[in-house]
C-alpha cells in the first residue's frame, strides 16, 4: 500500500511544497520551490504535469503505526527529548531530504574535482606542445 500527502508551507522567503510518499521501500520525500502563495489550482496543475519529473529522497524508515498511537504526555516529553539528543531536530522527511542534499553534495564534489583534473591535464599538454614546438627549429 502506498501513501502519499503534499504539504504546502511557508519556508522564508518562499512558499514550498513538501511531497512525501510512505510505501513498502519506507518514506521519501521531494521538496518543491513554488515562490508566491500558489492557489489549490495551481498546485493541482503542478502536480499533474510535473509528478513524474519530481526526485524523491531515498527511502528512510517510515513511521509505524504503534508510532500513531496515544502515548501519555510525559512520555511522549521524554521521547522527544531523547530524540533530540540522540539524532537532532526534524522530522523524518526532512531527514530524507537533508540525506539527498548530502548525497547531491557529493556527487557536485566529485564531478568539479574531475573537471579540475582534466582541466590540469589539458593544461599540462598544452604547455609540453609548446615546448615540442619550440623545439623542432625552423
Amino acid at each position: 500500500m502506498t501513501t502519499g500527502s503534499l504539504t504546502v508551507l511557508f519556508e522564508n522567503p518562499f512558499w514550498i511544497g513538501l511531497f512525501e510518499i510512505i510505501d513498502q521501500k519506507g518514506l521519501r520525500a521531494c521538496k518543491v520551490t513554488f515562490g508566491a502563495e500558489p492557489t489549490e489550482k495551481e498546485v493541482m496543475e503542478y502536480v499533474d504535469k510535473n509528478w513524474n519529473r519530481l526526485q524523491f529522497s531515498q527511502a528512510v524508515e517510515a513511521p509505524s503505526e504503534s508510532d500513531r498511537t496515544k502515548v501519555n504526555p510525559k512520555r511522549q516529553l521524554r521521547e522527544a527529548k531523547k530524540q533530540m539528543q540522540s539524532q537532532g531536530i526534524g522530522t523524518k522527511s526532512q531527514q530524507a531530504l537533508k540525506l539527498q542534499q548530502e548525497q547531491n553534495k557529493t556527487e557536485r564534489k566529485q564531478r568539479s574535482k574531475a573537471e579540475r583534473e582534466a582541466e590540469k591535464q589539458r593544461q599540462f599538454d598544452l604547455r609540453q606542445a609548446k615546448k615540442k614546438e619550440k623545439h623542432k627549429g625552423h
